[in-house]
């Protein structure tokens, strides 16, 4: 089964003796940031930095967020990065249309690319948008999307879009999308909610700006032991059995069954993941 990393854990892009440390947080990908991590004036030396780093590597270990497609250092990042050994993969923010990554796609050369959905024009355009060559998955960029669309929330106030997220990710059959990042580190227990929010909406992930929220954001996205549990006990049920089957008193139809399965799929991915 291929599974979708859960815990997607930024670095700033000029902090190279973090790179391996975000690596042993137990994020499923790490992102290396030279966005909104790196100041303008930081960006190039950034660049070399991560080149410098991801350059001796002999296998893919990280993302690269690269500099958005309409500032002066988006063509060079890409050029200088993208087909580096070290590199699994390229984020692009701001990415609005499917167009924005046809350099990115060439010169990724088969890399999984993941578009961050950060404004209402790229909302607007997501059925353009899930189309782009090489893109593998959406992630949701809240905060900066609250600010171009005048939203003040989080939760509800946005729950159209992530809707929105998650049926045109599955309609394009990429990998369920990646929600926002929780930005009160302090707060384990709001993390918690705000990823299990995110789980039952159809998110099969979520951004993480620090090393702490990693371990909480892997562990919701696991299915619970009593889902397991249950799940064991519908497939039982239904292999071998013939006419109406019923679990806990409910009769159990294909829909259940299917989910039943993904359940067990999923925790014996994530276990094999883990190990």
């Amino acid at each position: 089964m291929t599974i979708a990393a859960r815990s997607i854990l930024f670095v700033p892009g000029d902090r190279a003796e973090r790179f391996e440390k975000a690596r042993a947080s137990g994020a499923d990908i790490v992102v290396i940031d030279l966005e909104d991590a790196v100041l303008p004036d930081r960006k190039v030396a950034a660049r070399d930095t991560i080149y410098d780093a991801l350059a001796s590597l002999t296998e893919p270990r990280f993302f690269v967020r690269v500099n958005s497609l309409d500032t002066e250092w988006h063509a060079d990042d890409v050029r200088a990065l993208a087909a580096l050994p070290g590199v699994a993969g390229l984020m692009l923010p701001k990415a609005e249309r499917a167009s924005d990554f046809a350099a990115m796609h060439e010169a990724a050369a088969g890399k999984p690319l993941h578009a961050l959905v950060e404004t209402v024009s790229a909302v607007l355009n997501l059925a353009d948008l899930v189309t782009a060559p090489g893109l593998s998955r959406l992630s949701f960029g809240t905060v900066d999307f609250q600010a171009d669309a005048g939203i003040d929330g989080d939760q509800a106030e946005i729950d159209y879009i992530r809707t929105q997220l998650v049926l045109h990710s599955r309609s394009a059959g990429l990998a369920a999308p990646v929600d926002g990042v929780s930005t009160d580190l302090a707060n384990d227990e709001a993390l918690a909610r705000d990823t299990d929010h995110a789980r039952r909406f159809g998110f099969g992930g979520k951004l993480c700006v620090h090393p702490r929220q990693v371990g909480i954001v892997n562990a919701a996205f696991l299915p619970s032991a009593s889902d397991v549990d249950w799940a064991t006990r519908v497939v039982t049920a239904i292999d071998g059995a013939f006419g109406a089957v019923a679990v806990d008193g409910k009769l159990i139809d294909k829909p259940v069954v299917d989910r039943a399965r993904r359940v067990l799929d999923t925790y014996s991915a994530f276990d094999s993941f883990r190990r």
